[in-house]
């Protein structure tokens, strides 16, 4: 299915980014909530999945990383630094491409070749999204989803001040919706 000759050093690095989180995670949340992540993907796993997320619909990477986090509970947010590089693998063999997209922002789709392992991997996908499923089951929902707003959050803001110059309007205007919004949330 993938050629793995060239790609040995590359798997081998997500292996132990796959352990390390794994690892943290057990620590950070001594509660124990559910499977740990070492074994939610194993190695070489993270391609076919996303290979399965293309084949659902076109997506951005950090569409994937948003879908990936969701399918988790919020148990695993996976990084730029390990989906880039996945897409780019993807990309040189033959099993993505791009198609479009906003400025700045590229779009994947499977190519034919990507449906066929898609296809021939369903069984093993479905397993791994069971495993997903079962760790979102047990997650905590609130926390993952809170995050996920604050980082929306964030990168609104980051999006918004690094735009054209601003004016003191208009940091008035967000400073107030900011602190509008941490009063309603004191509130709640």
């Amino acid at each position: 299915m993938f050629h793995h000759h060239s790609h040995e050093r590359y798997e081998e690095r997500m292996r132990h980014h796959w352990e390390r989180h794994a690892r943290g995670h057990s620590r950070e949340h001594g509660r124990g909530r559910g499977r740990h992540l070492g074994r939610l993907l194993e190695h070489g796993d993270l391609r076919y999945v996303i290979l399965a997320l293309l084949a659902e619909q076109p997506r951005h990477g950090y569409e994937l990383i948003k879908e990936l986090e969701e399918r988790t509970g919020g148990a695993y947010r996976p990084s730029a630094g390990v989906i880039y590089p996945t897409l780019s693998l993807l990309e040189d063999e033959g099993l993505v491409r791009q198609s479009g997209g906003e400025v700045g922002r590229k779009l994947y789709e499977p190519t034919d070749e990507g449906k066929k392992v898609v296809e021939e991997s369903k069984a093993h996908v479905d397993a791994v999204f069971g495993r997903m499923a079962e760790v979102a089951e047990s997650s905590e929902s609130s926390r993952p989803r809170i995050a996920r707003a604050m980082a929306n959050l964030g990168m609104a803001l980051q999006n918004r001040l690094s735009r054209r110059p601003i004016t003191p309007e208009e940091i008035d205007r967000i400073v107030n919706i900011l602190d509008d919004t941490a009063s309603a949330i004191e509130k709640s």
